[in-house]
């Protein structure tokens, strides 16, 4: 048996941090897309497939095995055996998987791939379509949300942090356009399941965030590992 929380939500919203808390939290592991993703690119360069020459980029996925695990409390991607948590953060892997992943075919694939990840598993995943398209039958879904205010004002400060020059209303000019482009995509649109539940973390911390979907997932019987 398995058990899946599904995650979604716009750019902004601490999907992504508050998925991986949650999953260190409860045991359930973490099925990274981007890491995915990244594992597919460091494969073209192993491979020295151009990075114009998509189908061939599309067939890799038929003879590549990619595994999420967690050891000692972290999450571990495994490409064809091998661990590549690190290396797949490198800049030669960086420098070319976004054009990887928009490559739509390679999109279909590692959504079969994501969903076999999940076979007899406890796993967690975010994204903009997990629960209306990856995983429609998961045991949680949940749509974390915030305003686009909100979440301008964490982008801002997460940029002052890393020392990122950008103001305030450049932020939220782009999080609006980014939000208006993530709903209108032909494949993986954002889309709030039907049967999803939905947190506004306005005003949240973290931990907040942290513990609300946290309660929901145990409400629905899981209390972790």
């Amino acid at each position: 048996m398995s058990f899946i929380v599904a995650i979604d939500g716009p750019a902004g919203a601490g999907k992504g941090t508050i998925t991986e808390e949650v999953s260190k939290r409860l045991g359930l592991i973490n099925i990274g897309s981007g890491s995915a993703y990244r594992a597919v690119a460091l494969q073209t360069i192993k491979e020295n497939i151009p990075i114009e020459e998509k189908e061939k980029i599309v067939g890799l996925l038929d003879h590549i095995e990619i595994k999420f695990e967690i050891e000692n409390n972290k999450d571990i991607v495994y490409l064809n055996g091998e661990n590549v948590t690190d290396r797949i953060r490198q800049k030669d892997v960086s420098n070319i998987v976004s054009q990887v992943s928009s490559i739509k075919e390679v999109r279909f694939k590692l959504n079969d791939i994501f969903r076999k990840c999940a076979e007899n598993k406890n796993v967690i995943m975010e994204g903009r379509d997990i629960g209306s398209y990856v995983f429609p039958n998961a045991d949680v879904k949940i749509y974390l949300d915030a305003t686009a205010e909100e979440r301008a004002k964490r982008r801002y400060r997460q940029n002052q942090e890393k020392g990122i020059e950008m103001t305030y209303e450049e932020i939220l000019e782009n999080i609006k356009m980014r939000d208006k482009n993530d709903k209108e995509k032909e494949i993986g649109a954002l889309v709030q399941a039907e049967d999803a539940v939905y947190i506004d973390s306005t005003g949240m911390s973290i931990e907040e965030e942290t513990q609300k979907v946290i309660e929901v997932i145990e409400a629905k019987g899981f209390k972790g590992e």
